[in-house]
């Protein structure tokens, strides 16, 4: 892919909004030292910090501050990079970066800087996509995912696999061009074990992505089930806090309560909901609509029961109502009061447990149950903060390499199954991205970055 830097000069405020101690207004582009200076009142120099007062046109006096100037190729972008950090006021901001405007910049779209550090070799496109991952990150694993990403540690091991399956292509090419050495050639050179060698390294990476993927997009989990059988409670043991209130007054819940915590590093976004049943409430008739909404978004639904009635005709009307792909666990509530031991039971593939949640007694079955039910599996400190399009990119490269491997004795098409697992897997590092999805992707990132 020709990769063409733009030309023009973009300017952006780089902080979150609102109010703060510091604000900081970002410019990129070509040849910057003169606008450097007329910031600056004087020639900046290279990479350092220099005090500044920062006039608007008039000459009046909007703030002052820093000024930073990086001369590219040495900076974020690989353009000529300008920060002005001032105080972090939304209007100081805003005037900031209406005199940048002033001064022949244009407003940056969204992820366009680091869009520019990629068209200009600084990051490839995984590393960029890492930048936002960092920003968004909901848990500290998924924060140290990111940063071992945009550090190049998951690029570094696309552009290994990259390298092998170049090198087994030039050698069946090779093949093909003097057929004189057939077979033997290959034979001898252990083509096919470094085949199959990449394949198990290709599936292997894909089970670190597939489960880093978990730390970004975490788990949706709604608990249902009729009024007063303990969804509350449970979400509150989970949440390790009082979140929802707790009586023994049915439809107490009236509207969805969500709380996200985390296992093992991974989001669970657990969704409390108002008690299925009929009802002449017209607010709690809302709350049950918005149950069911709920419901069809859900990854997992937990279906709560009073373990002392057991699974009453109701319980049977909510279970063929949920969606049929949806998984779900059936949980028996307080066996405290049953005088029954907590344990986990399957029968025809269902999942039961027995717990209380407001006795503590069994939760951790359910924490375990969910683990089970997103994948997850301990990998150490290896995991790839993987994104859909990685996935989808291994998986195909994994595929093309097996039917390599099953067209052994057909070397044209062991040749072009090779040919398309490097140009999947170089997707990930953006060798081979059509420009339509990196405006996808840089779209989603923040304006200023």
């Amino acid at each position: 892919m020709a990769k063409q830097p733009p030309t023009e000069i973009i300017a952006a405020i780089a902080t979150a909004p609102g109010r703060g101690g510091i604000g900081v207004v970002r410019i990129s582009g070509p040849e910057l030292s003169g606008l450097a200076a007329a910031f600056g009142g004087k020639a900046s120099q290279a990479r350092m910090a220099q005090f500044a007062r920062f006039r608007d046109g008039c000459g009046n006096l909007i703030d002052e501050g820093l000024l930073l100037y990086f001369p590219g190729p040495h900076s974020f972008t690989g353009e000529d990079v300008i920060e002005l950090q001032g105080h972090g006021g939304p209007v100081v901001m805003q005037m900031l970066l209406a005199r940048c405007l002033e001064l022949g910049a244009r407003l940056a779209e969204p992820g366009e800087f680091t869009r520019r550090a990629f068209l200009n070799g600084k990051l490839d496109l995984a590393q960029a996509e890492s930048v936002a991952d960092l920003i968004e990150a909901s848990t500290a694993a998924a924060a140290r995912s990111a940063v071992r990403s945009l550090t190049g540690s998951f690029s570094k091991e696309v552009h290994a696999l990259v390298e092998r399956l170049i090198d087994l292509r030039m050698l069946v090419e090779a093949t093909l061009d003097f057929p004189d050495e057939d077979v033997d050639f290959l034979v001898e050179a252990r083509a096919f074990e470094r085949v199959d060698a990449i394949a198990t390294e290709l599936a292997a990476l894909l089970d670190r992505a597939a489960q880093g993927s978990l730390l970004r997009s975490g788990l949706h989990v709604v608990l249902v089930g009729q009024p007063n059988v303990g969804k509350s409670s449970l979400l509150n043991r989970l949440a390790g806090e009082e979140r929802a209130i707790v009586t023994d007054i049915a439809g107490t819940t009236r509207d969805a309560l969500r709380e996200t915590i985390q296992l093992e590093g991974i989001p669970l976004h657990i969704t409390d909901t108002a008690g299925l049943r009929d009802t002449h409430d017209e607010v709690e008739k809302i709350g049950i609509a918005r149950t069911w909404q709920e419901i069809e978004r859900a990854d997992v639904v937990v279906r709560l029961v009073d373990v002392r009635a057991g699974l009453t005709d109701t319980d049977a009307a909510i279970d063929a109502r949920l969606p049929a792909g949806v998984e779900r666990i059936t949980v028996f509530n307080k066996v405290d009061l049953a005088n029954r031991p907590p344990e986990r039971s399957e029968a025809d593939g269902a999942v039961n447990l027995y717990l209380s949640a407001k006795a503590d007694q069994g939760v951790d079955l359910l924490r375990a149950e969910l683990l089970r039910v997103a994948g997850w599996h301990r990998h150490g400190e290896d995991l790839i903060l993987a994104r859909e399009r990685h996935l989808v990119a291994l998986r195909t490269s994994l595929a093309c390499t097996r039917r390599a491997l099953d067209n052994r004795h057909a070397l044209e098409l062991m040749a072009e199954e090779l040919r398309l697992a490097q140009e999947a897997v170089n997707e990930i590092t953006g060798e081979f991205t059509p420009d339509d999805l990196l405006g996808v992707i840089f779209s989603r990132f923040c304006i200023g970055k």
